[in-house]
């Protein structure tokens, strides 16, 4: 039990909270100072169907309050929460009736994309609930080679696209590895977007990456509310008063629940700063 509280409270910099009350707070902490926000009920790879109802319920719930509240926030889900493991059927099911609660209250829902065994079906759900539910979104990550094509093919669609570089292991078949390679990637993809995305959210804590997006904007011509930038909760948050203050849209990703651990563990193999603020955490430095 010790050492649960311990990786608990360690997770507690990255995740608002294990209830939706917790996070609802935090979203409205976040609203105050201008920002907006976007909430995720953790949890992934649903093995059954009452698993996957559940998360429904959650999600159903989630946008009512947030509607009452009058929150400036929306909400992601992942697919293989919804039931994706167990077919696309019941996942595509579930979707929708995220997106008919979500529509209800004149809310938005943001698909994350998973490990790459998910992308293609992620994005050929995408597609097919898109066609009659426009409340709806899809993250690409840049460090897969395929992307630059379905940026493409998603800005034809006149979808809205959160460009992030990717957080899981894949092998160099799939994705670039260096990070030169992954970086010049999400530079071309966000200039793709600004171009001709329906208000992409650039979601990077990259300073170069930011700068390059602020110079390619204003050497266009490209309003600051065409776009906007995304960030996760707990990371870098003098980047988000810093953009705010500049005039540009910022949201802030919003965790919760208690299936923190995968979360958890991508956000340490992505900075190793992460890792170093936890450890003084626990030693109290």
């Amino acid at each position: 039990m010790v050492e649960i509280r311990r990786v608990n409270f360690l997770a507690a910099r990255f995740v608002a909270g294990n209830t939706a009350e917790e996070a609802l707070d935090a979203v409205h902490r976040l609203n105050e100072v201008g920002l907006k926000a976007s909430l995720d009920v953790l949890g992934e790879e649903t093995r059954s169907l009452e698993q996957a109802q559940a998360a429904v319920r959650e999600y159903s719930q989630l946008l009512g309050w947030i509607g009452a509240s009058g929150l400036d926030c929306n909400v992601s889900v992942k697919l293989t929460q919804l039931g994706l493991s167990l077919g696309d059927g019941p996942a595509r099911d579930n979707l929708l009736k995220i997106l008919d609660a979500a529509a209800k209250h004149g809310n938005f829902v943001r698909i994350d994309m998973e490990g790459s065994a998910y992308t293609q079906r992620t994005l050929d759900l995408f597609h097919g609930v898109f066609e009659s539910r426009k409340n709806v979104g899809v993250v690409i990550q840049a460090y897969l080679r395929r992307s630059a094509s379905d940026v493409k093919e998603l800005n034809r669609a006149g979808a809205r696209v959160r460009l992030c570089k990717g957080a899981y292991k894949e092998p160099p078949s799939v994705a670039f590895q260096e990070k030169e390679e992954v970086n010049r990637s999400y530079d071309a993809l966000a200039l793709e977007l600004l171009e001709r995305g329906n208000y992409p959210g650039f979601a990077t804590h990259d300073d170069a990456r930011i700068e390059a997006i602020l110079a390619a904007a204003a050497g266009r011509g490209i309003p600051n509310d065409r776009f906007e930038f995304q960030m996760l909760y707990g990371v870098r948050k003098p980047r988000w008063t810093d953009l705010k203050s500049r005039g540009f849209n910022v949201r802030i990703y919003v965790p919760y629940g208690t299936h923190w651990l995968p979360y958890y563990y991508r956000r340490i193999r992505e900075r190793k700063e992460n890792l170093i603020f936890a450890l003084r955490s626990v030693l109290g430095r």
